[in-house]
């Protein structure tokens, strides 16, 4: 079982610490810290590192191709974003610039220990490795819930439901109560989810060949045909449903109230391949897609008025905050996109990570301070403050986590290869005493 995320390549692999012995091996004994050591003398150390200040927190590593300091801006991509990329920012700084007091936390190995997952870690407290699905002291796990077989593909919360949807690759959606966490419900597609998004009382599901759309306050349940192939991305917007499809096509769908229905508005073409992402904002559709571009659509017009190539493998997924485009793709790199007086985005910025990116999602802490989830394919979630890219803590799967849900009252969902759905919550600032 691969949980280590990756990590421990590069983090206590450079404990430096305090200058000692120079003959000896800056390195901490195996043996010594189980107790075992008989070497004399032993060319490692028989005490513990304290890791040096500048590695008491994190900073994202990113190259910079121009800063821009930015504000907010109502007429951004985020004026009309919904769902997981529901969140403006509002401050005033640059991005990948830290400043300010950095957030510290205590550091152990980036790894997840084997033994305390199989109930079974001797060391206790003194484990090296976590004990813990997540680093970092600004959110904690709440529960987990058990069910789905295969990977989690979509999250929803329907506007006035206390319930929980989530759907998979086992060909279900579950219905949980939000008061208990227990599964009321599976509801059987015949297919892979591929995506899931709520609007509204509307729960829209894509499978292939098809999207299901229920409305959770009458009960009511709607096929929408037309979708070739598998249904990977769907966003609202202009009172316009979009769903993204396996071959390359948007497909558009308006409701009908006369007729209680929803009907084809439209066929946007251009991608080559799969589109996996859609998101809304500043009256434009952008789509990301396996042909690894970027198409930005007019809401109004339903054409595609630029296209960006910068990203050199799938990109995963896009999400607008104030009057950035960010964009997250499998070549390790997010990008964040400006607008230039001739209208056209141009990036402004670009964030390496070590290894593929699969999804982003914003939100708000419990300060209301802007944050950003990035899912890496090392089954990791990388925590950032936004603007300055300063990391606040990382989460651990077992696999990758390919879903993540802001939920209300602090609390935000992940769901991850194996099907487990993960219950997260915001916690309150330490108070500071005098």
């Amino acid at each position: 079982m691969d949980v280590d995320g990756g990590g421990s390549k590069r983090v206590f692999n450079r404990l430096g610490g305090q200058q000692s012995d120079p003959s000896k091996n800056q390195k901490v004994c195996y043996h010594w810290r189980a107790g075992k050591c008989n070497r004399h003398p032993c060319p490692f150390l028989h005490r513990e590192l304290p890791a040096p200040p500048s590695q008491q927190g994190f900073n994202g590593t990113a190259s910079t191709k121009r800063h821009h300091a930015f504000t907010a801006n109502t007429d951004g991509p985020s004026s009309r974003n919904r769902g997981p990329n529901n969140f403006n920012g509002g401050a005033s700084s640059t991005w990948g610039r830290t400043g300010g007091a950095n957030r510290v936390f205590v550091r152990k190995m980036e790894k997840v220990c084997n033994f305390w997952v199989q109930g079974n870690c001797s060391y206790g407290d003194k484990c090296k490795f976590l004990h813990s699905w997540s680093m970092g002291d600004s959110f904690s796990l709440l529960t987990q819930l058990e069910g789905h077989q295969k990977v989690v593909s979509g999250i929803a919360l329907p506007s006035g439901s206390d319930k929980l949807y989530t759907g998979s690759k086992d060909q279900t959606v579950r219905v949980w109560d939000c008061a208990s966490g227990q599964c009321m419900g599976v509801i059987n597609l015949g297919g892979e989810v591929g995506c899931m998004i709520s609007e509204g009382p509307w729960i829209f599901v894509g499978i292939p060949e098809a999207v299901k759309a229920w409305n959770t306050q009458t009960n009511s349940e709607l096929s929408l045909s037309g979708p070739v192939g598998q249904v990977y991305a769907m966003v609202v917007g202009n009172d316009l449903l979009f769903a993204g499809t396996q071959d390359g096509s948007i497909l558009a769908w308006k409701f009908n109230a006369v007729t209680n229905c929803f009907e084809p508005a439209a066929s946007l073409i251009g991608h080559t391949l799969a589109v996996v992402s859609l998101v809304v904002g500043a009256n434009r559709l952008y789509s990301g897609s396996m042909d690894n571009s970027i198409r930005v659509w007019s809401l109004e017009t339903l054409q595609c008025i630029q296209t960006l190539t910068e990203h050199t493998a799938v990109v995963m997924s896009v999400l607008c905050w104030d009057q950035f485009l960010l964009s997250c793709s499998l070549d390790r790199q997010l990008k964040v996109w400006v607008a230039t007086q001739s209208g056209n985005l141009e990036a402004t910025y670009t964030h390496t990570e070590e290894n593929g990116l699969i999804t982003l999602c914003g939100m708000h802490d419990s300060e209301a301070k802007p944050v950003l989830l990035c899912a890496c394919n090392d089954n990791t979630v990388r925590v950032y403050d936004l603007p300055s890219f300063s990391e606040r803590g990382k989460i651990f799967s077992k696999q990758e986590i390919r879903s993540i849900q802001v939920g209300p009252g602090g609390l935000f969902f992940t769901g991850d290869g194996t099907g487990q759905v993960k219950v997260w919550k915001w916690t309150e600032p330490a108070a500071v005493t005098a």
